[in-house]
C-alpha cells in the first residue's frame, strides 16, 4: 500500500471539539490557499496512489518470493519509523513551511530517479525498495509539517471541517489512484506511473512556494533539536492516555499489515489477476474507506472508542481470513471493501485518541510519536508475516495474523482510550503575577521546591493526589520529579522537580494546561498555611 497517503490518513481525521462550532462542511475550501492546497494535494494523492500500484507489480514480476513482496510495504513503513519523530521537531521548532519544500523536491527527485531507471530497464528488486524507502521518506518529513499548518489556512471555527476534508481527499484518492494506476500500467508500463506520480508532485510544491504564511513572534528561542527530542519522549512516557493509545496502536498494525502484505500475492498468484484487477482491488477498500469516512460520524454517537475499536479490528479479522480463503474475484472484492471500512475506523479513532491525549505546544511530537509506532508494527509485521508465507504459504500466514488480531482486541481490557473524554489540554500559559528574574537561559539544572503545609489527618489523601503532579511535572519538562516529608515538623511536604536549564524552567510555565490546573488546585486544596506555597528555585553554580 502507499505508506505515505495512509501517513496523512492517520494523522488528518478528528472529530470537532468541544464547545467548537464546526461550521458547513465546504467553509473552509473558501480560503484560497487552503482550496489550492486541497486539490493539489489529493492530485498528487493520486499519483502516489499509482505508484504504488507500479512498485507492487515491478516486484511481482522480478520475484516470485513472498518475502521481497513483503519487503515493499517494510521498505514503505520504515522510514516513517525512522524519521516521522525527528520531522515532528522540527515541525515545532522550524518554519514548516521550508521542511514542506524541502520534502516535495525529495520527493519529486527520488519518484523521477525510479521513472528513469524503470524506462530504461535498469530496475531489479533492490533498486525498487531502496526507491520505496526514499519516496516514504520524503512523506515521512512533510506529514508532521502538513497536520500542523491546517490551523494556519483556516479561521478557529472552520478546523473540524478542514480536517475532515482532508480526510475525504485521502479517501477519493485511494478510490481513483488504483484503479487509473491499473489502467496506465496495463496500456503504458511501471515508468508511465512512476512519472506521473513525479509530475502530480510539483502542484502542491507550486502552492507551498506561493503561500506566505504569518510570521508569529514567540516570548522564549526555540528549543534545541535534541532537547526538544527528550522533551516529547517525557511528555509521551507521563501521559497515561496516549500510551494507551501506542499500546492499541501496536495490538492493531503488527497484525493487520498482513492483509496489506499479502493483497497483491493473492491477486497476482492466487487470483491470476493483471495490474488492472488488483488497481480494482484496492480502488474497493478506497471505497470502503470513503463509505466509513461517511458512516463513522454516526457510529461515534452509538459506540465509544474502544467498542468502536473492537467492532473494527474483528471485521479486520474477518475481511483476512477471507483474504485466506476466498478465490471469487467480486467476493473477495466484497470483503475488501469491508477492509477498508474497518481500517479507516481504526485510524480515525487512534489519532482522535492521539490527537485529544497530546496539547498544543507538543502536538506535532506526540503524533510523530504516534506514527512512529503505527509504522514500526507495520514494518515489524510486513516481514514477519512475508516470512511465514514465504516458508509456510499465504493463507497459513493470514490465519496466524487473524488469531493474533483477535488476541490484539482483547487489549481493551488493560489499555482503554476512553479515558481521554474529560481532559482539557487548552493551553493557559504563564500564572498572573509571575516574576522573572534574570538569569542566563542556558544556567541549570535547576531545582524547584514547593512546601505544603497538611493536616495530619489529610496526609494520606494529599499524597495520593500529589501523585498526579508527578505526571504534570513530567509532561511539562521536569527531569526528576521526588516529594518529601520533614519529621521534624510534622504536615510539611516539599515537592521538588528538577529541570535541566532556566530556559526549561520558563517554559514549563507556558506549558501547563486546563487539565494541569485542575489537579493543581486539588494538591493545593489540602495547603493550610495560609498563603500561598514557599517557592525555592535552587541553581548550579555558573556565570550570572
Amino acid at each position: 500500500m502507499t505508506q505515505q497517503n495512509e501517513l496523512h490518513a492517520a494523522v488528518t481525521v478528528s472529530p470537532p471539539s468541544a464547545g467548537e462550532p464546526s461550521g458547513s462542511a465546504w467553509q473552509p475550501l473558501r480560503q484560497r490557499v487552503f482550496r489550492m492546497l486541497w486539490i493539489a494535494t489529493v492530485v498528487s494523492n493520486i499519483g502516489s496512489w499509482m505508484s504504488d500500484i507500479g512498485v507492487n507489480w515491478t516486484m511481482l514480476s522480478l520475484s516470485a518470493d513472498p518475502l521481497a513482496v513483503a519487503l515493499v510495504q517494510a521498505a514503505s513503513s520504515l522510514p516513517m519509523f525512522l524519521f516521522v519523530l525527528p520531522a515532528g521537531v522540527l515541525a515545532d521548532i522550524v518554519e514548516r513551511r521550508k521542511i514542506l519544500l524541502f520534502s516535495q523536491v525529495w520527493t519529486f527527485c527520488a519518484a523521477a530517479g525510479l521513472a528513469l531507471l524503470s524506462f530504461t530497464g535498469n530496475v531489479t528488486p533492490e533498486v525498487l525498495l531502496a526507491a520505496t524507502f526514499l519516496l516514504s521518506t520524503g512523506a515521512a518529513l512533510s506529514s508532521p509539517a502538513f497536520q500542523a499548518i491546517v490551523p494556519d489556512l483556516v479561521e478557529k471555527q472552520e478546523l473540524s471541517p478542514a480536517i475532515a476534508l482532508n480526510s475525504l481527499g485521502i479517501n477519493i484518492s485511494r478510490a481513483i489512484g488504483p484503479a487509473l494506476g491499473g489502467l496506465i500500467l496495463s496500456f503504458a508500463g511501471p515508468w508511465m506511473v512512476f512519472m506521473l506520480n513525479a509530475l502530480s508532485v510539483l502542484g502542491v510544491g507550486y502552492v507551498l512556494h506561493r503561500w506566505k504564511p504569518q510570521t508569529t513572534l514567540q516570548r522564549l528561542p526555540p528549543e534545541h533539536f535534541f532537547t526538544a527530542i527528550r522533551g516529547g519522549l517525557r511528555y509521551v512516557h507521563a501521559a497515561p492516555v496516549l500510551r494507551n493509545v501506542l499500546a492499541r496502536t501496536v495490538a492493531f498494525f503488527l497484525f493487520g499489515s498482513a492483509g496489506w502484505a499479502m493483497l497483491p500475492l493473492v491477486a497476482r498468484r492466487e487470483l491470476g489477476l493483471g495490474p488492472g484487477g488488483y488497481g480494482i482491488m484496492l480502488a474497493c477498500i478506497g471505497l470502503g474507506a470513503i463509505c466509513g469516512a461517511v458512516v463513522l460520524p454516526t457510529l461515534r454517537k452509538r459506540l465509544n472508542a474502544d467498542q468502536m475499536m473492537v467492532s473494527a479490528s474483528l471485521l479486520f479479522a474477518l475481511t483476512m481470513l477471507a483474504l485466506a480463503f476466498v478465490r471469487h474475484f467480486w467476493l473477495l472484492n466484497l470483503f475488501e471493501f469491508f477492509t477498508g471500512f474497518a481500517w479507516i475506523a481504526v485510524l480515525s479513532t487512534l489519532n482522535v485518541g492521539a490527537q485529544r491525549s497530546a496539547a498544543r505546544w507538543v502536538k506535532a511530537r506526540a503524533l510523530a510519536v504516534y506514527l512512529t509506532v503505527f509504522f514500526g508494527s507495520m514494518t515489524l509485521g510486513s516481514a514477519l508475516w512475508g516470512k511465514l508465507a514465504s516458508t509456510y504459504g499465504i493463507s497459513w500466514s493470514l490465519c496466524a495474523a487473524t488469531v493474533g488480531m483477535l488476541l490484539g482486541a482483547a487489549t481493551v481490557l488493560r489499555w482503554r482510550l476512553e479515558k481521554d473524554a474529560a481532559l482539557n489540554l487548552d493551553l493557559i500559559g504563564p500564572p498572573d503575577g509571575l516574576v522573572e528574574m534574570t538569569v542566563a537561559h542556558e544556567r541549570g539544572p535547576v531545582l524547584v521546591s514547593c512546601e505544603y503545609q497538611i493536616e495530619l489527618q489529610e496526609a494520606q489523601h494529599f499524597m495520593l493526589a500529589i501523585q498526579e503532579m508527578r505526571r504534570v511535572r513530567r509532561r511539562t519538562g521536569a527531569m526528576g520529579w521526588a516529594v518529601y516529608e520533614d519529621i521534624r515538623q510534622p504536615g510539611v511536604f516539599v515537592e521538588t522537580w528538577l529541570m535541566g536549564s532556566w530556559i526549561e524552567h520558563l517554559r514549563q510555565h507556558e506549558r501547563h494546561t486546563v487539565n494541569d490546573r485542575l489537579i493543581q488546585e486539588r494538591v493545593l486544596a489540602f495547603h493550610r498555611g495560609g498563603v500561598s506555597p514557599v517557592m525555592r528555585y535552587l541553581i548550579a553554580p555558573g556565570e550570572r
